[in-house]
């Protein structure tokens, strides 16, 4: 009967033969059913995976559902073996066994084996990346997280058009280039400087960065690393699809060239090195995994050493800066629904005159009570503004009469001491010629 019978089975366990570790094939295959049986399905499971989100229906057990694929019908069914004897365990494979299992026409091996297989994995995972939740991590000492929420996007961020669309070009490019890279020989990642003043956006930029691209965020704090092996266990641990940030990296170590390590690690208790921190970025072991984007941020982009930013390893320097007229439309938008205002002239003016931060005009610009409208939203701003270049004006005052001081005060002491040189001379010279005698 074996030799008549025309279907092949394919079984694909949840847990693979190392016990602990769940089977990529089964959970890819999980999510495509769960896709393609809902319609068809008489028994399914529901599970939330973001909030406010539909629930996410899979296969449930002991169903069977049928699919084509090029013309080709296979049946696949699910199911799990129980013990027959209860026992305390730490592998869940030892409690309960479940798996897949696809039945097709033996005719059609070569279609299944060849194509189908690699359609259903493929999908699979696509679903899961669009299904997924999306994770903020933090070391301390090692990685947890997070479910990542924070709602910044291109659309919401003060700053000018072009600049936007430049960064989301170069990242659109970036996420798609894994046979690019492959080609050119080199680890598919890609490293971020942003730098400015603070309250110019940074941190708002990455989450904006992490919204476009739907990946996970990791964020290192370098103070917590105990050495340069642990920040390369840190490193191996981070997933595809992520961006790995190291917040005000002028502040987390002394990585200004200048020979200051063992003062840094009596205040840290990190020794973590300028060299260690290079090889996490582009050294053999960056290559480990793929598709992921390193941030670094700083106020004083000067105090950082040359090799830590130059391109290669900084591929993008990106500066923001204090609020334009254009970054100050679109929060205008953001926080008042205006495109156009009488005051929109003046505010313009303004701007081009001091300096505010994209955080200060929202800080004025928030509705501080449900009374308060936009006329009194603008009005503080520029009541804002207008005390900023005040406060500007009168330190650059102060400034150059201190600068005038020292001046002074410097040309004072170098006259006293051309004079005081001068006597000497003078003395010197009378007593060479014979008019100062015997001392």
């Amino acid at each position: 009967m074996s030799y008549a019978y025309p279907y092949i089975h394919v079984t694909f366990h949840e847990f693979t033969s190392e016990r602990l570790k769940r089977s990529e094939a089964f959970s890819a295959i999980q999510n495509y059913l769960g896709s393609n049986s809902t319609k068809t399905a008489k028994r399914l499971k529901a599970d939330v995976v973001r909030n406010n989100e539909p629930v996410v229906l899979t296969m449930d057990d002991y169903e069977e559902v049928t699919d084509v694929f090029e013309g080709v019908k296979v049946w696949w069914s699910s199911s799990k073996t129980v013990p027959k004897t209860q026992s305390i365990s730490f592998y869940p494979v030892a409690d309960e066994r479940r798996y897949y299992r696809l039945t097709f026409h033996k005719s059609h091996r070569d279609v299944i084996t060849e194509k189908y297989l690699e359609h259903v994995l493929k999908e699979g995972k696509a679903i899961a990346v669009r299904n997924r939740q999306r994770k903020l991590f933090t070391n301390n000492p090692k990685w947890s997280h997070v479910v990542f929420e924070h709602p910044a996007t291109f659309d919401t961020l003060a700053m000018e058009t072009k600049k936007k669309e430049d960064i989301k070009k170069d990242l659109t490019k970036f996420s798609k280039g894994k046979d690019y890279y492959a080609k050119i020989g080199k680890a598919w990642k890609r490293g971020y400087l942003l730098y400015g003043p603070p309250g110019t956006g940074k941190s708002t930029m990455i989450s904006a960065m992490a919204n476009f691209l739907d990946y996970d965020v990791y964020d290192l704090e370098l103070t917590t690393v105990k050495d340069n092996s642990e920040l390369r266990k840190l490193l191996i641990e981070t997933t595809g699809k992520s961006i790995i940030v190291i917040e005000d990296i002028d502040c987390s170590l002394d990585l200004t060239g200048q020979k200051k390590e063992a003062e840094d690690e009596r205040k840290s208790g990190s020794k973590v090195t300028l060299s260690g921190l290079l090889n996490f970025i582009d050294g053999l072991w960056s290559a480990c995994g793929g598709e992921r984007i390193i941030v670094f941020t700083t106020n004083y982009v000067d105090k950082l050493d040359p090799a830590l930013i130059r391109r290669g390893r900084m591929d993008k320097h990106i500066e923001l800066s204090y609020c334009c007229f254009e970054a100050f439309k679109v929060l205008a938008k953001n926080y008042l629904e205006l495109k156009s205002h009488e005051t929109f002239g003046k505010i313009e003016e303004l701007l081009g005159e001091t300096k505010m931060t994209p955080a200060d005009v929202a800080e004025n610009l928030m509705p501080r009570s449900d009374e308060e409208d936009e006329e009194e939203c603008l009005k503080r701003l520029i009541e804002g503004l207008e005390t900023a270049k005040e406060e500007a004006r009168k330190k650059a005052e102060e400034e150059a009469v201190s600068k005038a001081e020292k001046a002074d005060k410097e040309g004072g002491e170098t006259s006293s001491q051309v004079a005081k040189e001068n006597c000497e001379i003078s003395a010197e010279e009378a007593k060479e010629n014979g008019v100062i005698a015997g001392g």
